[in-house]
């Protein structure tokens, strides 16, 4: 109900807005991974409230949308868990990397499952069909149901590169949005699924210990967490992009908090830094 409000107060501001803007204003559409979505949707409302001329339009569709559209002049914002360089068909060196916050990313289930801890090898056979109940990793005797993501979803690229070792996840049911996810593994008694930690606190599900490590953002900024990714906000290099980038500065600034308060990690708080290949080093 709550996200269901914001996205409807986001409409109303930027109706409002649109129907009061001067010749001075400029509408931005910013789309695509829809574990980054709540921050901006909310970073949007507190843009528009502060500058009036400005409409910024959030919409989800997935990491593979937002990368494309960018890159096709669609939005003027590609919203996206993954590098531009990760996903086929996108030209990076077209696009800026924006990097405005780190999600950490866990496996969900239904929080009366009487399962707290898997181990990563579990986590991997569970999703590759290897594992199908419960029983066989200390649970209750109930079938598993693995609900995966849609093909062009950042979420998943992640998910299967650290957490399943690149792995390929098992034909089942799938979602397009976090918020779906949520909604199916809380309905279904065996289910288990992935999101973003934003997600993980939401009622009627609960977020798996791997190898009695916690999810934790103290865990991801030093990579004991291996799950976890950074959102960018993407622009095409052939567009003016001034107002674009004033909205991206306002939302890593940060001023109202909201990448705490909606379960984001700033990315000056990891100690680590990963590139597009997955490797990893320390940051002073």
């Amino acid at each position: 109900m709550k996200r269901k409000f914001l996205i409807a107060l986001t409409a109303f501001i930027g109706l409002t807005v649109l129907s009061a803007c001067g010749p001075g204003g400029k509408q931005i559409t910013a789309g695509g991974s829809t574990a980054l979505q709540p921050l901006v949707e909310q970073a949007s409302i507190d843009y528009m409230k502060a500058n009036p001329s400005k409409i910024i339009m959030v919409q989800g569709g997935g990491s593979g949308v937002g990368l494309a559209q960018v890159q096709a002049g669609s939005f003027q914002i590609g919203n996206s868990d993954i590098f531009a360089e990760e996903k086929n068909g996108i030209d990076a060196s077209k696009l800026v990397d924006n990097k405005v916050a780190v999600i950490g990313i866990a496996p969900i289930v239904n929080k009366n499952l009487g399962v707290t801890s898997i181990s990563t090898q579990q986590l991997i056979d569970i999703f590759t069909g290897k594992i199908k109940n419960w029983q066989e990793v200390g649970g209750p005797n109930i079938a598993i149901t693995v609900v995966g993501r849609t093909a062009g979803s950042g979420t998943r690229v992640n998910f299967d590169k650290y957490g399943l070792n690149g792995a390929t996840e098992s034909n089942g049911p799938t979602q397009d949005a976090s918020g779906s996810v949520v909604q199916l593994v809380g309905q279904t008694p065996g289910a288990i699924s992935y999101v973003g930690f934003s997600y993980t606190t939401k009622p009627g599900v609960k977020a798996l210990e791997l190898d009695h490590v916690k999810a934790t953002y103290t865990n991801v900024a030093t990579n004991t967490w291996k799950i976890w990714a950074y959102e960018h906000m993407y622009l095409n290099k052939s567009k003016s992009n001034t107002t674009e980038q004033a909205f991206i500065d306002f939302v890593k600034a940060d001023k109202a908090g909201d990448l705490s308060k909606l379960g984001y990690l700033p990315t000056s708080k990891m100690k680590v830094d990963r590139d597009a290949k997955g490797n990893v080093r320390l940051v002073s």
